[in-house]
Formats: structure tokens, sequence, C-alpha cells
């Protein structure tokens, strides 16, 4: 096979490299005969020069057809993206990723500092953590969050935690700023924020434990990687602060506000039931 470029959403350009498709696949929850069978698909699309994009749209297209659930597990980037175009409902995404991960949480809290008031996105408290949490959405997934961002975050935190210190009980609590957004830092932004003490949390960072993982570890993908539902469906339950397809499952009543007919309503909780009980190898 000739070497073909891709071109990333970013613009940047790099080797095409069939495994990586198949472990993004295979990450998915698809087969090694569903793998085979996209990846000689998408072969035969290939040209230098080709998006990384294009390469994605066959993809999740194939694999529609094969399997709804594993389509949505493929779709988690491109979900998140969904979330927008404001970046409320990733407040609340993060919100109450974090509540399921055992923190108490609060969304849009208007918090005092030492020197000025401060809106916050989250607030996550949990034994002797406490957090304050900025959430950096983007509609583009080239879109990095460059240094500018951690400077502006670390000063807004260190007058609430000066603040905060001065609370009962908290003298000896652990108060941390956090920055999470759902594409990546530049380097130097993830510099500063190691060395100054902010979390940082991104699409895959820290390797291993970034946005993507804690998703798949504890299984709790947007309603946005529903294929059964609209765009003009996903807003309406967005706004009514429903963010995750298990949600869908504790509350199957929610679907009736929209209007939807039964047969629609049982195809969406069947999706929804199907990416809630997925398991990955």
């Amino acid at each position: 096979m000739a070497t073909i470029t891709v071109i990333k959403a970013s613009g940047e350009k790099e080797l095409f490299i069939e495994d990586k498709l198949r472990q993004s696949l295979l990450r998915a929850g698809a087969t090694e005969e569903i793998i085979y069978d996209i990846t000689s698909s998408v072969q035969t699309i290939l040209f230098d020069g080709i998006t990384t994009q294009k390469i994605y749209n066959e993809a999740f297209r194939l694999l529609r057809n094969y399997s709804n659930r594993s389509a949505g597990h493929y779709k988690l980037k491109e979900a998140i993206l969904e979330l927008g175009p404001t970046g409320y409902p990733f407040e609340k995404f993060v919100g109450e990723l974090l509540r399921r991960l055992g923190y108490k949480t609060q969304t849009g809290i208007i918090v005092e500092g030492e020197c000025v008031s401060h809106e916050i996105d989250v607030i996550a408290e949990k034994d002797d953590e406490h957090f304050m949490i900025e959430c950096k959405f983007h509609n583009r997934k080239g879109h990095k969050s460059n240094i500018k961002i951690p400077l502006y975050i670390q000063s807004r935190f260190k007058d609430v935690e000066k603040n905060w210190k001065k609370l009962p009980g908290h003298q000896h609590k652990l108060h941390k700023g956090w920055i999470v957004t759902n594409t990546r830092f530049t380097e130097d932004a993830l510099q500063y924020g190691s060395c100054v003490g902010l979390k940082l949390l991104s699409w895959d960072y820290p390797k291993n434990e970034g946005l993507k993982d804690l998703i798949i570890n504890i299984n709790l993908h947007p309603i946005t990687s529903l294929s059964s539902l609209n765009k003009k469906e996903k807003q309406a339950l967005l706004k009514q602060g429903f963010v995750f397809c298990k949600q869908l499952c504790e509350d199957k009543e929610v679907l009736n506000r929209l209007k939807m007919d039964q047969r629609q309503q049982n195809k969406v909780l069947k999706e929804a039931h199907d990416i809630c009980n997925f398991n990955p190898a």
C-alpha cells in the first residue's frame, strides 16, 4: 500500500496508520470481523491529503450498520462536541461526572474570594478535598487551550483559596484548582499547570486518566451519542439537564415530554440501554 498522508482537525499532517483505526474500533467494542470489514472499506476511499474527519465519517457510517452500541462508543469525541454550542451542558456534564465519582458537586456557583466574587463552573467536595473547577468547552476538535487559560484560572483560584482557608474546618483541607477541557492543552499550558499545582484534565491528559478514560471507565456516555435522537431532541434533553444515556435509563419518563410515540421511545431506550450496559474488553 502507498504511503498516505492525512490531515488532522488541527491542520497538522501525519501518516495514515491503519492500526490506529483498528484500535479505535476495538475500543468501541467492534469484533475482529467487523474491524476487518471496515478497515478494508476505508482503504478504498483513501487518498493523499484525506482528512481524518472523512475517515472517521466513513468508519462511523459503516459501524452503525453493524452495531448502534459500538457506534455510540466510537462517536464519543464527536458526541462531546455536540453538547455545544454553549459551554453550559459541558459544565453540567463535568459536574454530574464527578458526582458519579463520589463528589458532592454544585454548578454555576458564585464564590467569594478575598478580593472579588467569582462565578465558578463546578465546585466539588469529597472528604478533605475541595475543588474549584473551570470548564473550557470548544466546538472544534483541533482547538487547544493555551497558557492564557491556566494563567487566568490560577489567579482566580488563589483569590478563592485565600477566602476558603478562613472558613471553619477548612484549614487542613486540600484546596485545588482544576481546568477541564473537551479538547487538549498546549505544551506550555501543561507545563505551567504542573508547575503551579493546577489539575489539568483534557480529552487524553493525564495519560490513561483523561476525560475520555473517565467516561469509558464509569460508562457515562453523553446522550448526544444516541443515533436514534435527532439534534432538536438532544438539545431539548440537554436543556432539561439530561446529559447522560444512563440518565435516560434511570428516568425513561423524560421521553414522554418530547412527544415521541411509543415505538420511537422504545428505540431510544434500547440504544441507551445498549450503551449503558456495554463493558469494554
